[in-house]
C-alpha cells in the first residue's frame, strides 16, 4: 500500500535545487555576518542575485509535469522574488533605500505562507510551521523597523540572521520534498 504523504509542499524530483538555494542563503549569511564593512551595496546585489536564483527554482519546481501540491504558492513566491531581484540588480541606489521594505515585505509573506502551510498539514509537528511563520513574521517587522530609523548597521545585522535562518527554513523544506522510495 502505498503511504499517504500530505506535506503542503508536495513531492518533487528538483528538491536538491530547493536544498541548494538553502545551502546558499545560510553561507550568504554568516558571509555577511562577518564581513559587514563589505557593504550594504554588496549585501542588495548579492541578495537580488540570490532572488533571481530561487525565482527560477521555484518556477521549474512549479512549473514541472508532476507539480507538487501547493504549486500555486511556489508560482506566487517566484514572481515576486524575480520581480524584487531584478530590482535590486537593476537599480542600486534605489535597492540601497528600499531594502529594507522589500526584505519586510518578503519576510512577512514567506511568514504568512508558513501560516497556511501548518494549517493545512495533517502531520503532527504543525505548530513548528507556526512557530516558523511567527518568526518570519518578525523578522520582517524588524526590517520596517530599521528602514524607518534608516540604520544600515541594524539593516546589517538583521540581513545576516535572515539569510542564516531562511536559508535554514528553505532547506528543511527541501527535505519534506524529497519523493520517498516505493
Amino acid at each position: 500500500m502505498k503511504a499517504l504523504n500530505l506535506s503542503y509542499y508536495g513531492q518533487s524530483k528538483l528538491w536538491w535545487l530547493v536544498l541548494i538555494v538553502g545551502i546558499l542563503m545560510v553561507l550568504g549569511g554568516f558571509c555577511y555576518w562577518f564581513w559587514p564593512v563589505a557593504g550594504y551595496e554588496v549585501a542588495s546585489l548579492l541578495f537580488g542575485w540570490l532572488l533571481i536564483v530561487a525565482a527560477l527554482v521555484q518556477l521549474c519546481v512549479s512549473s514541472g509535469e508532476n507539480r507538487p501540491k501547493g504549486w500555486g504558492w511556489w508560482l506566487a513566491g517566484g514572481v515576486i522574488d524575480m520581480f524584487i531581484g531584478f530590482v535590486l540588480v537593476r537599480n542600486l541606489p534605489l535597492a540601497m533605500e528600499v531594502f529594507p521594505y522589500f526584505m519586510a515585505f518578503f519576510f512577512i509573506y514567506w511568514g504568512i505562507e508558513q501560516f497556511v502551510s501548518a494549517s493545512s498539514s495533517a502531520r503532527h509537528l504543525w505548530w513548528l510551521g507556526i512557530i516558523n511563520g511567527i518568526l518570519l513574521c518578525v523578522i520582517g517587522f524588524l526590517f520596517v523597523e530599521s528602514g524607518l530609523r534608516s540604520t544600515i548597521f541594524m539593516s546589517s545585522f538583521l540581513m545576516s540572521i535572515a539569510f542564516i535562518y531562511w536559508g535554514f527554513t528553505i532547506s528543511m523544506a527541501a527535505y519534506e520534498m524529497k519523493p520517498q522510495p516505493k
